[in-house]
Parts: C-alpha cells; structure tokens; sequence
C-alpha cells in the first residue's frame, strides 16, 4: 500500500478528500443495498456464508453478553450471534443497508433462546455509546471502507468493557501465488460486470474491488491493531490471505 502525506485518502485507486470518500462510500452502499447479500453470493460463489460461519465460532458469542456489530448493516453476522443468546447493537453509517437488515429481523423473527438485536446507525469514527459498554466489538467487511481507519480502531477499544474482545474480517492479499493472478483477474474483470448484471450498478463493484487491493496487508492491518492498544493480536488466514480475521483484547 502506497503511504501518501496530503490530506487525502483513497476512494478505490483515487485520491480524495476525507469528506468526498466518506460521501462516495455512502453513496455505493445506497445504491447496493437491497442486492447486496445477493452480490455477496456471486462474488464470493457463496464462500461468504462459511466465513461469517468461521468467524462467529471465532468470536463465540455468549448469552448475555452484549456485542457491538459495527457496518452490520443487513444483520447476517448479528442474526448469527442473536442465535447464540448474544444482545447484539447492529450500527452502520448507511440507513439504506440498515433498513434492509431490520426489514430481514422482522421477517425472521426469534425463537425464546434468541438474544436481542437493536438496529442503529453510527458512524464507526465517532460512535455514540460511552466508554466500557460492550463485551465483543466485531467488523465484518466494513472498516476497509471507513475514512480514517485509526479512528475506528481507537473507538472500538473505548467502548470496549476491560477484557473485552475486538474481531474484524476484511479481505487481504493472498500470498498463494498461483491463485493471486486467477483472483486478480476475477476480481478486476468479471465483478464489475456481475455488478452490472445482478445490481445493475458496475461502478460500485468496481470501487469495492479497488478498496480491497488498497486495503493494508494483514501484517499491516495487525500492527494498527496493536498500535491501537489492542493486546494479542492475531491474523488468520482464509484462502492464504484473500480473506483474514483480525483479533485483540482490550486488557
């Protein structure tokens, strides 16, 4: 990843100001949110589905306990973890996306076991909850889209309770060589046009195609983390590092 001194950030392989990115990313997600858990499927040939199943046996939530499920928009990590007894605080900056996950809770409904799932939108860098609130903040595909990514992690580690665990998942950079170039090309060529075809908007997928190849590599995102003040830190793995899940604790 390219290290720039101005005062702009990266919008895909663009450079513009904090405000402008923070405005285009809204925008792709308004425009993406009613076809993105389909888009979901396509892109990852359905692949999503057991990875946000690895992930919540990762971050084992308990009954009772209260998570934080930053840019969860349409609840597909929150209904896995509201199965498990959790209270689960679902937040995104985008109400579009928020609309379609609260739509699907409805839907769905709960069983008596079901833990609670309340729907609010907040902005990652500035969220509106006190200090030493929640007991597990997770990130699911989301904080390579937020601005200014140290904020975030400096916020999740405020909100977290002491002892509280921090999980992110975020698409990386495989290290198969091999499957790097097949990937590339996948990625680069076809999702644009399955955009185009399923959500009727390529450009969006080509800027999420984009954040990820600007996105930090996983040793990278991991000493953020830890600079952050997370303590044991970890990076693991999926698809040699398409995928990674990151963990820490606030201690």
């Amino acid at each position: 990843m390219n290290e720039h001194t101005d005062d702009t950030v990266s919008f895909g392989y663009e450079r513009v100001s904090p405000q402008e990115k923070t405005r285009r990313v809204g925008d792709v997600f308004t425009s993406v949110a009613r076809k993105y858990d389909v888009m979901n499927d396509a892109m990852s040939l359905g692949m999503h589905r057991g990875w946000k199943d690895r992930f919540v046996r990762r971050v084992k939530p308990q009954p009772g306990e209260h998570i934080l499920d930053m840019a969860g928009g349409t609840g597909d990590i929150a209904f896995r973890m509201a199965d498990r007894g959790a209270h689960v605080t679902v937040a995104d900056i985008n109400q579009e996306m928020l609309d379609v996950g609260a739509e699907r809770a409805m839907e769905r409904g709960g069983g008596e076991d079901e833990g609670s799932l309340v729907f609010t939108r907040q902005n990652a860098e500035e969220v509106d909850f006190p200090a030493n609130t929640f007991d597990v903040y997770t990130i699911v595909f989301g904080i390579r889209n937020v601005t200014h990514k140290d904020k975030a992690l400096a916020e999740a580690l405020r909100v977290l309770k002491p002892g509280g665990r921090f999980f992110c998942m975020e698409f990386s950079t495989t290290q198969w060589s091999g499957f790097r170039e097949i990937y590339d090309v996948y990625s680069e060529q076809l999702l644009p046009r399955m955009g185009q075809v399923i959500a009727g908007d390529a450009e969006s997928y080509r800027y999420l195609v984009e954040s990820i190849r600007e996105f930090p590599t996983m040793a990278t995102f991991e000493a953020m983390i830890r600079d952050a003040g997370f303590a044991n830190t970890r990076a693991e793995p999926i698809l040699g590092g398409a995928v990674a899940i990151h963990s820490g604790w606030k201690i």
